[in-house]
This record gives structure tokens, C-alpha cells and sequence, in this order.
């Protein structure tokens, strides 16, 4: 039995023809082929025809367009294969052709209605543009050509004089327009074009203001988010201001009641019968320790921080009221210039450092929860420009501040 294809020894190609196996060899460097009794499956698409070369093709035609249904036409289609090279044309021949046809044709300038291109001149249009404009557009009308001329404005050649062979056809002529039609048509053709630029100049109007809008409310709702995350978060910060109130308040009062008992003690007076201290602070433990425990907010973080170094420094209030204010200093400059990078590096060695934070309890860790890292080997205190967060270094100026103007801070 012939062969119906051609069958790539390196990969296992099936190909119809000698040019699909000379192509197939060109573009992956394969020459083993051979013939073959296997046919080329010709699998076509039932509702548009298109004709699918193998299994993986017709699922992916599948995949794409949903069609399900294919026609087995690879019996029909499969025949001898003729294993002669196609003959090619050497370029001696191409020249050689191209020669004659160029010999065989003299090209010429077209002719064209006289009274439309004397009337385009006069419309202001320079010759060579006025007959290409009425030879492509079949020297129909007045206004034909001038509509071909503003469709082709940006055409390199549209100033070039138009070229056609000797022998071809040219159409008769119609009938030209009067002065007072070419007059009226060149009025009307003026005013489409106006009133076409104005309902485009008013259509991009129309796309200005929608996108004008669209960016307006982004900016609104963003401005919106804005407001209310700082809204929470001053909310967040009272109330913790509250607290921590109420905390220095408990502890005063806790010292005045063991100050009475030491002046009761002393004067030889018997203590208060415990029964009638209310037991209020019990009952606020056991509700709260009913209540969820969550972890700690990087606001809270710091503010710990902060009560621990003022708790170190008990007897030291000027030094520790100065490493706070050297602390707010160095996060206000980071806030204020991120992209600086001498702001945001700090030498760990610097007496002036050492003296006023890196010494103190907290100090060191004050940095690291603002986002700070040791590098060079611990020598100094960096803060990468992409890892530089403003809501953080927010926070810590409001817990600088608070620490700062909140004289009970710190006191439990």
C-alpha cells in the first residue's frame, strides 16, 4: 500500500506533504522521515468547520469555543503522497520576470474628471493630492474624493502624484458639479467636518467628567477610610489614656489606705475591720478574667515599653522625660523625611545616643517595635525605606506624647 504521509523519525510526526516535512525540518532541524500507511487525523469542528490535526487540538478548540462535535474526515481526505520536491524558483528567474513585467508595463499618471480636480484646486488642495484623492475614489464626486482625502490625511504618500499602467481601465467621467453646487457642497462638507469634531470634542468632554467623577469619589471614600481609622484610633488612644488614669488612681489610692494603717498603727489605734472595705476590685478581677484575652496591639507594645524605662528610671524623672522628648525627635524626623536616609540610621556607638536612649531600659526596643533593625554587627539601628510605616510611626508619636504630657504615666 502507498504511503499518505510522512512520519518524522525523531519526534513522530504525521505530515501530509513534502513542503510540510521541508518546513517541519527547518524549524526543529529533524531529517528522518519516512513513509507512511497512517493517515493525518483530520478531525472537523461540526458548527464552524475548522479542521483539528489531533486529539490535544480538538480539546483545545473544545476548551476554547465550546464546540463538542467533530467529523472524522481523515479516510476521506488521506491520499498518495507524491514524494517530489516542489520546484522553486531560482532568483535568476524572479529577476528576470520582473524585468519583463516591468519592460512590458509603462506606468503613467491616471486620468481623472477635470472639472472635479479644477474644482478641488480651487478647494485649496494641491494637485497631486486632488488626484489620488479622485483616482481611489473613482472619480464619483466632489465629495468622494474630499471624504478620501480626510481619510488618508496622514498617508506618507499623499502628496505623491498616483502611478497606473498604460493599459489599464479607466472609468468614464461623470458629470461635474456647477460652481454654485461646488460652492454649496464644499459648505456642507465644512460643516459635517465641524460638527463631526464637535460631537467628538464634546464625547471626550463627556469622558473627562465621568473619569473626573470616578477619581473624585475614590478620593472622597479614601479620604472617608482616612477619617475614620483615625477617628478609632484617638478613641483607641482616650481610652487608654483612661486606663491608665484609672490605674494611677487605684495605686494612690491602694498608698493612702497603707498610709492611714501605718499612722493607725502607730498611734496604737486597731486596724479597720476589713468587712466594710467594699470589695470592689475583686469582683472587677473575676470579670475580667472572664473576658477573652487578645494579643497585644503594636500601640500597646510600645506604650508597655514606655511605662517599663520610666519604671527603671523611677528616681530619674528629667533623664527619662529627655529620652522620651530624643525618642520623639528621632521618629518625627522619619515621619517627616522617609525617603532621608540619615534619618532613618542611627550609630549605636554615639555617646550622645548612649546617654540620652540607647543606656535606658526600653530604649533599644522603643526602635526595634517602630520598625528598626540591628545591622554591621549590632554597630547601628536601621530602618529599611520599604519597611518605613507611617500608621506605626503614628502611634508612637501619640504614645511619646501621652508618656510626655500625661503626668500619671507610668506610676503603676
Amino acid at each position: 500500500m502507498a504511503g499518505v504521509s510522512l512520519k518524522c523519525g525523531d519526534c513522530g510526526a504525521l505530515l501530509k506533504s513534502v513542503e510540510e516535512a521541508q518546513e517541519h525540518a527547518e524549524l526543529t532541524s529533524h531529517s528522518n522521515f519516512s513513509e507512511s500507511t497512517e493517515a493525518v487525523l483530520n478531525l472537523v469542528c461540526t458548527a464552524c468547520g475548522k479542521p483539528c490535526r489531533s486529539k490535544t487540538e480538538s480539546d483545545l478548540h473544545t476548551k476554547r469555543t465550546g464546540h463538542t462535535e467533530f467529523i472524522d474526515k481523515t479516510l476521506e481526505e488521506a491520499k498518495p503522497i507524491n514524494l517530489e520536491a516542489p520546484k522553486t524558483v531560482t532568483e535568476s528567474e524572479e529577476a528576470v520576470d520582473a524585468s519583463r513585467s516591468h519592460q512590458t508595463e509603462e506606468m503613467v499618471v491616471p486620468e481623472v474628471e477635470k472639472k472635479l480636480l479644477e474644482e478641488l484646486e480651487l478647494m485649496g488642495f494641491p494637485t497631486a493630492r486632488a488626484t489620488r484623492a479622485l483616482h481611489y475614489s473613482g472619480n464619483a464626486s466632489l465629495e468622494a474624493a474630499v471624504n478620501w482625502v480626510v481619510e488618508h490625511e496622514n498617508d506618507p504618500d499623499i502628496d505623491q502624484m498616483p502611478m497606473v499602467p498604460v493599459n489599464s481601465k479607466v472609468e468614464e467621467p461623470r458629470p461635474s458639479l456647477t460652481p454654485e453646487e461646488v460652492k454649496l457642497k464644499a459648505q456642507e462638507l465644512r460643516e459635517r467636518a465641524r460638527k463631526k469634531k464637535e460631537e467628538e470634542e464634546k464625547r471626550m468632554e463627556r469622558e473627562k467628567e465621568k473619569e473626573r467623577i470616578r477619581v473624585g469619589k475614590e478620593l472622597l471614600e479614601a479620604k472617608r477610610i482616612e477619617e475614620e481609622n483615625e477617628r478609632k484610633r484617638l478613641l483607641a488612644h482616650r481610652k487608654a489614656e483612661k486606663e491608665e488614669e484609672k490605674r494611677a488612681r487605684e495605686k494612690i489610692r491602694q498608698k493612702l489606705e497603707e498610709d492611714k494603717a501605718e499612722r493607725r498603727r502607730r498611734l496604737g489605734l486597731p486596724p479597720e475591720d476589713p468587712a466594710v472595705v467594699k470589695p470592689s476590685s475583686p469582683v472587677v478581677e473575676e470579670k475580667k478574667s472572664s473576658l477573652p484575652v487578645r494579643p497585644a496591639t503594636k500601640a500597646e507594645q510600645m506604650r508597655e515599653c514606655l511605662r517599663s524605662l520610666k519604671q527603671s528610671h523611677k528616681d530619674e524623672d528629667a533623664k527619662v522625660k529627655r529620652a522620651f522628648q530624643t525618642l520623639l525627635t528621632y521618629i518625627g524626623n522619619v515621619a517627616k523625611n522617609p525617603d532621608e536616609e540619615k534619618f532613618r540610621k542611627i550609630r549605636l556607638t554615639n555617646q550622645t545616643f548612649q546617654d540620652r536612649v540607647g543606656s535606658l531600659t526600653g530604649g533599644i526596643e522603643f526602635f526595634e517595635l517602630c520598625g528598626f533593625e540591628k545591622i554591621e554587627g549590632d554597630e547601628f539601628l536601621f530602618l529599611p525605606r520599604n519597611k518605613v510605616d507611617m500608621v506605626v510611626l503614628n502611634s508612637a508619636g501619640s504614645e511619646l506624647n501621652s508618656a510626655i504630657n500625661n503626668p500619671f504615666f507610668g506610676v503603676l
